[in-house]
């Protein structure tokens, strides 16, 4: 009977290593698992000095492609036209009953004259006047010239004493959500996060939304407080939406032979394969196999797949320095003598059935012979 059972223990145990528990990955898995699809074979890159090189310099050409900002030829020459729903202010010099009808004590949004829905101000003297799309400069000149049927030499100011007619948004993971008056200074991207509150730790400044007239546009923000790429901080114009996304939208996912699993994510926007594996807590030095594989999800195209040798000190010095991207997804590989422990204790108790179960046969049969 011990022939036998040594027999179908070996065949159990060897014969359940396809179907360890865990999982299979390797370069020629991967390769085979394209062939299965009807594709071409997944390539798996192996990471190496030039690779990086590569890596840095498309990064630096996506860099470079960004969408510059459309109105930043207007910054320089930046002027505030007046809409509806604004107060002005308008002062006449020797006439205080045209500057403060409602009394010197007053303020300058209590004495100040809204712009009607139409675009239109009235003003004594001179009626409804149109100053929507104007600017305060403009105003001041035409109100001068309808004056001057009216009094002598009139000296006339005019200031915007309340901005409320042109608004943007700031959401998603800032301290204070709000809505912010477009004003007479021009108001930027990081100037309305900051106007907000500034980003909380669950914002992720690389995953900025500018969303512009049913039109969103991706914004980085980490690449204009880093590298000073103007490009990514865009002015605002009236109606746009400002949205900070949460951190999780720039997260990694470490799985395999590592002390603790699961999703990291990145600070800033940014996190080196090095990071992502220190922040696991490191190897599980008694079950990985020094491979460390990547792979990254190009959408319908066949996914990108890099693997690096962590069995040396050059190996270390490359995960130190490859740059992982939001969703990529980094697996420590598994070496033979786990897996082939793990089948054994997966069969160890089928094998301890079949053995009690044979145990109980040979002693019922010695009493059967006594």
């Amino acid at each position: 009977m011990k022939a036998p059972l040594s027999a179908l223990l070996l065949l159990t145990t060897f014969g359940g290593c396809a179907a360890a528990p865990g999982i299979r990955i390797s370069d020629s898995d991967l390769s085979g698992r394209g062939r299965e699809r009807g594709e071409p074979e997944y390539q798996v890159q192996p990471v190496t000095p030039a690779l990086i090189q590569q890596l840095a310099r498309s990064s630096a050409e996506a860099a470079a492609a960004r969408r510059p900002d459309p109105n930043a030829a207007e910054l320089s020459r930046y002027e505030y036209r007046i809409s509806p729903l604004d107060l002005l202010s308008v002062v006449v010099w020797d006439h205080p009953e045209l500057t403060s009808p409602t009394g010197q004590y007053r303020g300058p949004e209590d004495n100040g004259l809204p712009v009607y829905a139409d675009g239109t101000m009235f003003y004594p003297f001179v009626g409804l006047v149109k100053v929507a799309g104007k600017t305060v400069l403009e105003v001041q000149q035409e109100l001068t010239r309808q004056l001057r049927a009216s009094i002598k030499q009139p000296q006339v100011s005019v200031r915007v004493a309340a901005f409320r007619g042109r608004r943007v948004e700031v959401t998603g993971e800032v301290k204070n959500p709000q809505t912010l008056p477009v004003t007479d200074v021009p108001l930027r991207v990081s100037d309305a996060v900051a106007k907000a509150g500034g980003f909380v730790a669950e914002s992720s400044p690389s995953a900025v939304t500018l969303l512009r007239k049913g039109q969103a546009f991706p914004l980085d923000l980490m690449a204009y407080y880093e590298e000073g790429d103007v490009k990514q901080n865009w002015m605002l114009q009236d109606g746009d939406v400002v949205h900070v996304g949460h951190i999780s939208r720039t997260s990694v996912y470490v799985f395999g032979e590592v002390k603790r699993m699961g999703t990291r994510p990145m600070p800033r926007g940014r996190l080196t394969l090095a990071q992502a594996l220190g922040d696991s807590e490191g190897f599980d030095y008694v079950t990985m196999r020094p491979v460390v594989y990547v792979l990254r999800d190009r959408g319908a195209a066949m996914p990108e797949i890099f693997r690096v040798d962590v069995e040396n000190a050059e190996g270390l010095v490359l995960a130190a320095q490859f740059p992982l991207q939001p969703r990529d997804v980094v697996f420590v590989a598994t070496n033979e003598l786990a897996r082939f422990n793990r089948v054994l204790n997966q069969v160890a108790p089928l094998v301890n059935v079949i053995w009690q179960g044979w145990n109980m046969a040979a002693t019922s049969k010695q009493a059967i012979g006594r």
